[in-house]
Parts: structure tokens; C-alpha cells; sequence
């Protein structure tokens, strides 16, 4: 268990528009120890036919069960270690669990190679009913969903499909249905959905020095690049190394978004803004407004879609709240928690 420290006064880390209820922020201790923390151990575990890898991030607060289960869900090219520092603050709650997306991380490709969203779906589906069954306490309970980005819209869809199962919803800047392509994308990336162009795309990810495209990466994701400790760059520059050797890690990247963007054409129930609706569970809605993948101005939306949520915009922050301003993140998921609880 780690220490503890007081939590600072509550300062104001951005604003909400309209009549959204905005975010609480919990005032409870959270571990002194912030790391950065190494990346949490994990293990290979069924899901969909095949199987992903899953971390772990044991318990570590004051009393003697936790409160509950949270599974954190990345985004498109993320992996379950961007949840580390959010997965370790939450621990003085919450017994977190983290999974790697079918292609991404350290998990393997789907057997029949179909990264649609419906497949994401059905894999995040799979462990968290495995979450939610394991021995201990909080077995048999609903977990507490955190998506980020395309993790984000999954974690929606999987909400509505599976409302026994889901506790309480956060998204973290989901990738919620646009109909133009942000600039910071790659052109190879915006033709996607035209035909013999995802080698293209697969062919052009891997050019340049891994170190290289991480710097990329962290410009296009982070409001402040200069946030990122150096620790955090070694283990992003060893994760793309890890991908360049994988020969299945450009094409679950390039057909994941082909699936993203396909999914955008979605009428009717398929839609993830009318999806957003039937959202039972509590939900918090966090966005950075320096986010140059999705665009901020859809927080409020969002928030006003799903029937009980909460709205936090960080200041200065960008796509990834949840590494780039953890505490902030943490105290948002918290102060929802404990309302609930109330």
C-alpha cells in the first residue's frame, strides 16, 4: 500500500458551457508515491475468441476491500500503459484493470484479422464480464468503465449493450462521430477508407526513427508536450520498438481507424450520439481544450446527450486528460464515485 498525502485545495482546472452540471472534485487522499509508477504487471486473458493481454492494478487504499473495479480502455495506437498514473491514483478506490485492444499493446491480433468498432466491442465486452467475475471482493458487481478516445466510443457502445455490467461510464476525449478529419491527421491516414490505401498507410507508420515518431505522437496527443517526464518517453520510444516488431501492429492500426471512421456513416440506432442517450449508468465527460483529434467543442454536446453526466474541461490540456493531468482526472472519476455513493 502506498502512503498517503492531504489533498491540496481544489483549484479550477477549466470550464463547462451551458447547463451541464460540471464536475466535482474530490477532496480524498490519493497515494503520495505518484511515480511515475512503472508499468503495472499483467497476463494474457480470453476475449472474443481469442485473447488480450490485461493489467493489473492492486488496491492500495486505507481500508480493507476496495470500493469497487475499474477497467480503463485506450485509444487508437494507445496501450493499457497510458492508464498507469490514472490507474494508480484511482488504486485508493478502486481495484483497476487495464486492457491491451485485439492488435495493439502486447495483445495479438484477432483471429479472423476484424478490427470494426463491433469487434472492439465485443472484445472490451468479454473482460469485463471477466472482470466482474473474478474472485474477491466486489465479485459479481458492476465495474466502473474509463475510455479514452477510441476506447472512449467503445466504452459508450459497450455501456449501452451492457448496462448490468457497468457501474459508472467516464470518457476520456471519446472519438465521437465528426464528419471531417482533423487536420493533425496523416493525409495516408485520411484515405483510409478508399481502396488499397491502408498498406499505403500500414508501409508509411513505421518511417522514421521510433524516437522520431514519439515525438509526433506526443505533439499531435498532449496540450504540453514538455508535461511528459523522461521516464514516460523511454517506455513510449520501447513501445514502438516493441511495434515495429510486430507484424500485425500497422495494420490494427490503419484497419482500427478505417473501422473509426466507417462507423461515423452510422444512422439510426448504430449511432454513437443516439447510443450516447440510453446510457444508464452515471458518467463523467472529460475533455482537454487543447485537443487536436477531437474536437472539444463536442464536450458539452456529449455531457447534454447522456442522461446523468458531469462535464470537466481541463485547461491547456489535450486528447490524453488522463496522462497528461492525472490528478485532475482522478479526482473527477473520484467525486463522481462518491456521489454515487451518496
Amino acid at each position: 500500500m502506498h502512503d498517503v498525502r492531504p489533498a491540496p485545495a481544489p483549484t479550477r482546472t477549466g470550464t463547462t458551457t451551458g447547463d451541464h452540471r460540471p464536475a466535482g472534485r474530490s477532496a480524498a487522499r490519493l497515494p503520495a508515491d505518484t511515480g511515475p509508477w512503472s508499468p503495472w504487471p499483467g497476463e494474457q486473458v480470453p476475449a472474443d475468441g481469442g485473447t488480450v493481454y490485461l493489467r493489473h492494478t492492486p488496491y492500495a487504499g486505507a481500508g480493507d476491500v476496495p470500493a469497487g473495479r475499474g477497467l480503463y480502455v485506450h485509444g487508437l495506437g494507445g496501450a493499457s500503459t497510458n492508464w498507469t498514473d490514472l490507474a494508480g491514483l484511482l488504486a485508493v478506490r478502486l481495484e483497476g484493470y487495464a486492457l491491451d485492444l485485439p492488435g495493439f499493446g502486447r495483445s495479438e491480433p484477432p483471429s479472423d484479422g476484424g478490427y470494426s468498432i463491433a469487434r472492439h466491442v465485443q472484445a472490451v465486452e468479454a473482460v469485463l464480464a471477466d472482470v466482474a467475475g473474478r474472485p474477491g471482493a466486489g465479485r459479481g458487481e458492476p465495474v466502473h468503465l474509463v475510455g479514452n478516445s477510441l476506447g472512449g466510443l467503445v466504452s459508450l457502445l459497450v455501456a449501452v449493450r451492457r448496462p448490468d455490467l457497468v457501474a459508472t461510464l467516464t470518457l476520456i476525449s471519446p472519438a465521437m462521430p465528426v464528419y471531417r478529419v482533423p487536420p493533425a491527421f496523416d493525409r495516408a491516414i485520411a484515405l483510409l477508407l478508399l481502396p488499397g490505401v491502408p498498406s499505403l498507410a500500414e508501409k508509411r507508420i513505421r518511417l522514421g526513427a521510433p524516437e522520431d515518431r514519439v515525438r509526433m505522437t506526443l505533439e499531435m496527443c498532449f496540450g504540453d508536450p514538455g508535461r511528459v517526464p523522461d521516464e514516460r518517453m523511454a517506455e513510449a520510444v520501447a513501445e514502438m520498438r516493441l511495434r515495429d516488431e510486430q507484424a500485425w501492429a500497422g495494420r490494427a492500426l490503419t484497419r482500427s481507424m478505417r473501422g473509426l471512421m466507417t462507423s461515423y456513416l452510422r444512422v439510426g440506432r448504430g449511432n454513437a450520439w443516439r447510443a450516447a442517450q440510453a446510457v444508464r449508468a452515471p458518467a463523467l465527460v472529460v475533455w482537454g481544450d487543447q485537443d487536436k483529434l477531437v474536437d472539444p467543442r463536442l464536450a458539452p454536446r456529449l455531457a447534454g446527450a447522456l442522461p446523468d453526466a458531469r462535464l470537466q474541461v481541463q485547461a491547456g490540456v489535450g486528447h490524453v486528460a488522463m496522462m497528461e493531468a492525472p490528478e485532475d482526472t482522478a479526482r473527477a472519476v473520484l467525486a463522481m464515485l462518491e456521489e454515487a455513493d451518496r
